[in-house]
């Protein structure tokens, strides 16, 4: 099969190369270095790359601390499954599936993936793979972040950063849906997108103080630094800084902070499913490219907004 491996950590993004793998099968899910007692093969259509992937150590090495590479990222798979491994449940062959992929193992810019069958949920037929591959993360951070860890609910405010960007977008669209007041930050060109993804006021970063914002139920921040360390005195008594850019140096004083790494769950990303198959929810696709043309997309400066999806298949 074709994939997209990295060697080198110094090379980051540099060292990207698109080459031939082995393709796994039901025959060797036993026998893959890492797979577990309910697996499945899963035929990629279209996969999720996260910009920062190459920083993580789980890229290049395994739970144990070993050297992995070269290992394949993207953790993001829309697809079709091919094969079942012992202890599936819930899932069948020939099914559409979406979700996250573990962390230490082989990724998704890849013709073919082992993922954990718990990690997968059942993709609607007329939402398409790349808006499946475009959701994945997005959604599940944003889902995650306002009510897992937020707690929001109904006529509260929250202030999402990057309102604009794939996860902040996913962000407003479910806020505003649950009945929250929501506001929105990014630069003055963002301005529009984020209130197309659902805001009801806008901040511009590059032009306008955060401190106009007033106090808020919950932050849910994407950037961390000095913008995450400034939302911290945002939170009214009570509220909750949620970040998934590492622990704010910044605390609210009154407030809880959260800083929480993504997980697939499957009941969680049926809700999305059912979001998007209703067009409750929408898809922030920046730009799709197919996987031969990845590696020189993922190296691109060309600004974008949105998500990256890489097209593996049709």
């Amino acid at each position: 099969m074709r994939a997209i491996v990295v060697t080198d950590p110094a090379a980051g993004r540099a060292g990207m190369r698109l080459v031939e793998r082995p393709r796994p099968d039901a025959e060797r899910l036993a026998s893959l270095d890492g797979a577990s007692y309910g697996d499945v093969v899963v035929e990629v259509h279209a996969s999720g790359f996260t910009g920062n992937e190459l920083e993580w150590p789980s890229t290049w090495v395994d739970r144990l601390g070993r050297d992995r590479t070269p290992s394949i990222p993207g953790h993001e798979v829309a697809g079709v499954i091919t094969s079942l491994g012992y202890g599936t449940a819930g899932l069948s062959v020939g099914q559409r599936v979406f979700g996250l992929t573990d962390w230490t193992r082989d990724g998704t810019l890849a013709e073919y993936v082992v993922v954990e069958a718990r990690n997968l949920a059942a993709l609607p037929g007329d939402v398409d793979f790349v808006a499946g591959a475009g959701v994945a993360m997005t959604g599940l951070t944003a889902w995650q972040g306002l009510f897992e860890h937020g707690r929001l609910v109904t006529g509260q405010s929250v202030l999402v950063h990057g309102a604009a960007g794939a996860v902040g977008s996913m962000a407003a669209q479910l806020a505003r849906e649950r009945g929250a007041h929501v506001i929105g930050t990014g630069r003055a060109a963002h301005r529009q997108a984020a209130f197309d993804h659902g805001v009801h006021e806008f901040v511009d970063l590059e032009n306008e103080e955060l401190t106009e914002v007033g106090d808020v139920d919950l932050v849910l921040d994407v950037f961390g630094g000095e913008i995450g360390n400034r939302s911290a005195g945002l939170v009214r008594p009570g509220g909750t800084l949620v970040s998934i850019a590492g622990s704010p140096e910044v605390r609210p004083v009154e407030g809880r902070t959260v800083d929480f790494v993504v997980v697939s769950e499957r009941a969680q990303l049926n809700e999305i499913a059912r979001r998007v198959h209703e067009g409750r929810l929408r898809p922030n696709i920046g730009r799709t490219v197919d996987l031969e043309d990845a590696v020189a997309a993922f190296t691109s400066t060309e600004p974008f907004s949105g998500k990256m999806v890489v097209r593996v298949r049709g």
